[in-house]
């Protein structure tokens, strides 16, 4: 029984980050991923007439849902610093729920070969650290978080915290929770950057 057009979709969008995860972004061939959801390679260019539009539809899946999680991380109720620290959680939650992620971001696929991907996620992660960076902002405004450092500079580094810990998580085979051991190291940073009125 043949599947709807954009339930196969999201199935290939599926079975390409499974299989970046297994085998490492550069080893993804349509082929493999034609024999992951067994179709034949010529249903598969129905779907994505080439490799590059196949990465597209992955760029966009990971991006759309990176977004829904940080607006709703932002949209709880709380203190600048509460809603901060649910930003991060939902980042790492997400590359929790996608492995692949932190391997993309360091692929030749990503670097060399695929400018769009690139420019995706380099625009994604510039929107998260915005996000942070106006609640940054407020926390500062609120006395919550030192005021002498930058905001933007207070974004960079929690940004980078995200993604070291994400990158220890991948390269140690996942034998901690990201998302605990993250939000322990955010904890430590806030400690750390406290304003007068935390």
């Amino acid at each position: 029984m043949r599947k709807p057009a954009e339930l196969r979709k999201a199935e290939i969008v599926a079975s390409v980050l499974t299989l970046a995860d297994k085998l490492g972004p550069d080893r993804v061939t349509t082929g493999a991923v034609s024999s992951a959801i067994g179709v034949t390679h010529a249903a598969f260019f129905r779907h994505f007439p080439t490799k590059a539009d196949m990465w597209q539809a992955v760029a966009e899946h990971i991006v759309e849902t990176m977004r829904a999680a940080w607006e709703s991380a932002r949209a709880q109720q709380g203190t600048p610093v509460q809603r901060l620290s649910g930003l991060i959680a939902a980042q790492l939650g997400q590359i929790a729920a996608t492995p692949a992620l932190p391997m993309l971001l360091f692929s030749r696929e990503l670097n060399v070969e695929n400018k769009m991907l690139r420019d995706a996620f380099r625009d994604a992660l510039a929107g998260f650290r915005d996000n942070l960076v106006r609640e940054i902002t407020a926390g500062q405004k609120a006395g919550a978080l030192r005021g002498d450092i930058a905001a933007g500079d207070l974004g960079f580094l929690f940004t980078s915290l995200v993604q070291g810990v994400a990158i220890r998580w991948a390269l140690g085979a996942r034998n901690f929770n990201l998302r605990e051991e993250g939000l322990r190291l955010l904890d430590v940073q806030l400690r750390l950057l406290a304003g007068k009125e935390r």
